[in-house]
């Protein structure tokens, strides 16, 4: 079945109304044709019944003294012909003044014509419709109404029935096409409901081309522009890739020389008793290399973390455990110089992903712990497994958890945007670190993950893998 997807008031309602639209008009013009014929038929009806009416009055003979006695009739041969050719679908009846059949059948009685101008009705007797007419006349037995009934037309009998044989049928007939063309439509536009489905369905950073094979031979232009629009915006972005990326690269030399320099000087300046003006500024220019050197190294981070950096290469089983004593042994001089106690609570456990990427994601969560938890405090370090939601399946995971001043929970999805830094924050970050681990997450499928740490301070943060479909 084609894809319940509707396409608003675009190409499938302008195909139904040009689809529609013709055949309500044409089922319209049947149905005024047909009611056409059938005033035809009633007028060539009603005229020959106009021209017997005389024929029957001038046949009428007075006779007798009484009323009913003084009726008579020679019936003149063209009314003769007619009533024996319709046989019993043909009447007649002669009335007085007060409408009482004098002669005739009793059922044609009725009230007189107030004028002598004939009048005609139609009128339903045993399931036969008869075209009926009334006129009043100076007779030989005075004035009488004459009336004459004609049921043997059929066109006559379809007339009275007009709503049931043709506005009906009509109508189911309409509806029927509706819903035939409807389904016609639908399936025809499905290569284009399945290419909005498919288009709609792809993430952001999904820039990689439609099969235009798979389209019918007037869409396939447009998914091949569509392939082309995909080629111009991946490019461009490549472009930008590139250019953080060289960016960073060709900041990261001279200022890792400029560091080394000054680290050198520092230590030197550091070791006197007394501290100069020329000592503070180089302290000074110290602290804003490690910044900037920090910032290149973070860009570099973040232009790496990317679909397109990593949809070439095929994730591998990444020993978290391993990766954990990486970073710990990497951060525990950092960790020193605080006077932080950085510790590992690893269990062994293997989850699917980027190992540099993780490594990634893992450096910065434990810098920024570092960074921010006062001289004293704790940052553990933990991997292992767990539910990605209460009662799920146990999942890989990562997280970072210390006892410094923690994230309020309304600003949790404030600081994993780029660049920004909570109020007051005390120390040098550049507001890319959780960033970046978010973005690092979001490549593994899933998010990054914020709440207080033990007893009620701090921050625990990290990602649950997410369960496999």
């Amino acid at each position: 079945m084609a894809p319940q997807v509707a396409m608003g008031p675009g190409l499938q309602r302008r195909l139904m109304l040009l689809l529609l639209l013709p055949l309500l008009l044409v089922s319209l013009i049947n149905i005024g044709y047909d009611v056409r014929l059938a005033d035809i038929a009633t007028n060539q009806q009603d005229k020959q019944l106009a021209a017997l009416a005389p024929s029957l009055a001038d046949s009428v003979v007075a006779k007798g003294n009484s009323e009913r006695d003084g009726v008579g009739l020679l019936m003149s041969p063209a009314v003769g012909e007619f009533l024996r050719e319709k046989h019993d679908l043909a009447a007649f009846a002669l009335l007085n003044s007060e409408g009482r059949v004098m002669l005739g059948e009793e059922w044609l009685g009725a009230y007189p014509p107030s004028s002598h101008v004939a009048e005609f009705s139609s009128e339903e007797r045993d399931g036969v419709t008869y075209r009926i007419v009334s006129q009043r006349f100076d007779t030989a037995a005075g004035d009488l109404t004459v009336r004459i009934a004609d049921g043997s037309d059929p066109r006559q009998q379809w007339m009275h029935g007009l709503w049931y044989k043709v506005f009906w049928p009509n109508l189911l007939l309409a509806i029927v096409v509706a819903f035939a063309v409807n389904w016609a439509v639908r399936r025809a536009l499905r290569p284009l409901l399945e290419l909005k489905v498919a288009v709609e369905g792809r993430s952001l950073r999904d820039l990689s081309h439609l099969n235009p094979l798979g389209s019918p031979d007037e869409v396939r232009p447009l998914v091949e522009s569509i392939n082309r629009l995909f080629d111009l915006v991946n490019a461009q972005a490549e472009s930008q890739r590139r250019f953080v990326a060289d960016a960073a690269h060709q900041l990261r030399t001279p200022l890792a020389g400029l560091q080394s320099q000054v680290e050198a000087w520092a230590q030197a300046l550091e070791g006197q008793s007394e501290i100069t003006l020329t000592t503070d500024q180089v302290l000074k220019l110290r602290q804003a290399t490690r910044r900037t050197s920090q910032l290149a190294n973070q860009l570099l981070a973040l232009s790496r973390a990317d679909v397109g950096t990593t949809g070439a290469q095929p994730s591998q089983k990444v020993d978290l455990k391993a990766t954990c004593e990486t970073i710990l042994e990497e951060q525990l001089a950092h960790a020193a110089s605080k006077g932080i106690d950085l510790g590992l609570e690893a269990q062994p456990v293997r989850a699917d992903g980027y190992e540099w990427l993780l490594r990634e994601l893992l450096a910065n969560l434990v810098d920024n712990a570092i960074r921010y938890t006062p001289a004293g405090g704790r940052v553990t370090v933990r991997c292992g497994r767990r539910g990605a939601y209460p009662l799920g399946p146990l999942q890989p995971f990562v997280e970072v958890e210390d006892d410094g001043p923690g994230i309020p929970p309304q600003d949790h999805d404030k600081v994993l945007q780029r660049f920004y830094r909570l109020p007051g924050s005390v120390g040098d970050g550049n507001g890319l670190g959780l960033a970046i681990a978010d973005e690092i997450a979001r490549l593994h499928g899933a998010r990054l993950s914020m709440e207080q740490g033990a007893y009620g301070k701090g921050l625990r943060i990290g990602m649950v893998w997410p369960e496999k479909l």
